[in-house]
């Protein structure tokens, strides 16, 4: 077993602990995933029979590297060579019913190996020469990772009840592992599933998103539905869950879609905010559903709706309030728009409407879009796909003729108002909006020249008389903005 410790930082690590007569260990996830053969993420635990503080305040020093420590943890770490490598004296730990932050005290290996969550990350590696490289298993755990199964070292309604946030990790780590969890931890979870109230959504969302970011996001969206978390730490997505029937018609099941719509999302992309606008983009479907006796059921508006749910939605899960937000939230309001072209006939002015609306994010919402469609109608998804082709074939001609994805208006505000002679105002705006409108239904090129003269002919209409008719260079049109920005 002497090949886990490959790294050659750990034989440095050794020879320090030996030199000062220090027992230690590598534990949890860098032994888990060296027994597993996955990528290994630079991180290192390393756990000290003593004081991991004053070890890592040493060894640091010999490696000359900045000691960050945390003194209410009893943790210390640094990084060397791109490595971060985290230090904690072996403990023990006991709860109180309201919170789930431990009451510590020194403990032995043993003990340090109770406390950890799942079997599999209990796993220790000895440092020492005398016995370099021996795993200590007192759980199992490396039968945990031939049977795929993700089990707690002590009673599991003990560890869930102790700390509620394992529910999550639990999970998240069947989802990152494809591994399942047990029966005993699975109805443990559902038992102690009401102890999730007390963990702030700060740490539920970072659990979360770390099951978004999985391979197949599925697995941990359906763990948190069937056992009772979903509808506590995000109602509106558990909400879409069902079928209704009415007249002998019923609507697919959106909570299953949504996540046939994820989980074809991270095949195509590693966009965690694509993955959150796949989770969102049906989320307004219980708000609008609506039976016509005549064509069944409708969910007029969910796009809008839902877009208008995103930033609310956002902020309960304590996800950023950005430019992030402002991407799903696009990417929902949108996310019908692909679908609609490729059931009718492309014209070149919806697709410049696309172009302008979507404008750099356009590519992020046609694979949303081709990810929603999950019909297991073969012929109609063959027919879906090659319409996509031609929809993207023709996103791209338009594209490269009319430059509209980075669209900036060719004529400006205060082209108008010197061609005019007026003030800013409402013609302004009104003048404007004619100009955008005739680029995009094809009217006129997207050109200054042609633009400007359009500009002339639209004033008239509203009753202004041309000041001056001279097309201004773009350099001329720059300068009188920067000079009325002073």
């Amino acid at each position: 077993m002497k090949k886990i410790l490959k790294h050659p930082i750990l034989d440095l690590i050794s020879e320090f602990a030996d030199k000062n007569s220090v027992e230690c260990y590598v534990i949890g996830g860098y032994v888990r995933d060296a027994i597993m053969e996955r990528p290994f993420k630079n991180d290192i635990d390393i756990l000290v029979l003593g004081s991991g503080v004053e070890f890592a305040k040493g060894l640091g020093e010999k490696f000359k590297a900045k000691v960050s420590v945390f003194k209410n943890f009893g943790t210390a770490m640094f990084s060397h060579d791109g490595i971060n490598l985290e230090f904690v004296g072996a403990r023990k730990e006991s709860y109180r019913a309201n919170s789930r932050k431990p009451i510590v005290e020194d403990g032995t290996l043993s003990d340090d190996q109770k406390r950890r969550d799942f079997t599999i990350n209990a796993l220790a590696v000895s440092l020492n020469k005398n016995n370099f490289g021996q795993i200590l298993d007192p759980f199992e755990g490396l039968e945990d990772i031939k049977k795929r199964i993700i089990r707690t070292p002590l009673a599991p309604d003990q560890t869930f009840s102790d700390d509620p946030l394992r529910m999550m990790r639990a999970i998240r780590f069947a989802t990152e592992l494809n591994f399942k969890i047990d029966m005993d931890a699975v109805q443990a979870i559902v038992d102690n599933k009401e102890r999730i109230r007390i963990i702030s959504k700060e740490r539920i969302t970072d659990e979360l998103n770390k099951i978004v970011a999985a391979k197949t996001p599925s697995i941990g969206f359906k763990y948190l539905f069937d056992l009772g978390l979903l509808s506590i730490i995000f109602p509106a997505l558990a909400e879409l869950q069902g079928v209704e029937y009415k007249n002998g018609k019923g609507h697919k099941d959106n909570f299953y879609h949504t996540l046939e719509v994820l989980d074809n999302v991270a095949k195509m992309s590693d966009n965690l905010w694509l993955r959150w606008a796949a989770i969102m983009h049906d989320i307004a479907k219980p708000a609008t559903k609506h039976f016509n006796p005549k064509v069944g059921w409708t969910f007029h508006g969910h796009e809008d709706k839902g877009a208008r749910m995103v930033p609310k939605l956002f902020a309960s899960l304590k996800l950023p309030l950005n430019e992030k937000m402002r991407f799903v939230q696009k990417m929902v309001q949108l996310h019908l728009r692909p679908i609609a072209l490729v059931k009718d006939i492309v014209t070149d002015s919806a697709v410049r409407r696309l172009l302008f609306d979507a404008r750099d994010d356009v590519d992020e919402l046609m694979l949303l879009c081709q990810a929603d469609v999950t019909t297991k109608n073969a012929y109609k998804k063959k027919k879906y796909r090659e319409n996509f082709e031609k929809v993207k074939r023709k996103l791209k001609d338009v594209e490269e003729r009319d430059k509209i994805r980075n669209w900036q208006p060719p004529i400006s505000g205060d082209d108008i108002m010197n061609a005019f002679g007026i003030k800013p105002g409402k013609q302004v705006g009104l003048v404007k909006k004619a100009i955008r409108e005739a680029i995009l239904e094809g009217e006129i090129p997207n050109a200054r020249e042609e633009a400007f003269q359009y500009m002339l002919k639209e004033g008239k209409k509203m009753g202004m008389d041309v000041k001056n008719n001279t097309v201004p260079s773009c350099a001329d049109s720059e300068e009188r903005v920067t000079h009325s920005d002073k």
